[in-house]
């Protein structure tokens, strides 16, 4: 979880305090860690954007992407993919999670990147 994350949670949990869901999230990827503090090297070229995600209902605190996370072709090289984050906003906005792939993907000229129904897991323990 980012710093972001945490804080919100603490503070809607212990404190009382609200904190607005966002309505949608995107999986953004990255060329670096982006680290709870949100400071990595979001991808970037011809083409990227973030996609929009959905999750089924968690279960013993896990939830798993409900529908496939389907990247544009790129127009261009975007470079090699070591992390993913979901984030709450198409642009800008607060990283949540964050994780690195269990392999780097280089994404060049023409290539997809794409993550299969049940692929992607956010779990709380």
């Amino acid at each position: 979880m980012s710093n972001y994350l945490e804080n919100a949670l603490i503070n809607v949990t212990l404190r009382a305090t609200s904190y607005t869901a966002p309505t949608t999230v995107y999986l953004a990827l990255y060329l670096t860690d982006p680290t709870d503090a949100d400071t990595g090297t979001e991808c970037s070229g011809t083409s990227y954007a973030r996609q929009a995600i959905t999750f089924g209902a968690p279960s013993n605190g896990a939830s798993t992407n409900s529908a496939a996370i389907e990247f544009p072709q790129a127009g261009g090289s975007w470079g090699t993919i070591t992390h993913i984050g979901i984030r709450d906003a198409l642009t800008t906005g607060n990283l949540l999670y964050h994780s690195p792939l269990d392999a780097s993907k280089t994404i060049a000229t023409g290539d997809v990147f794409r993550i299969a129904v049940g692929s992607l897991s956010v779990t709380l323990a």
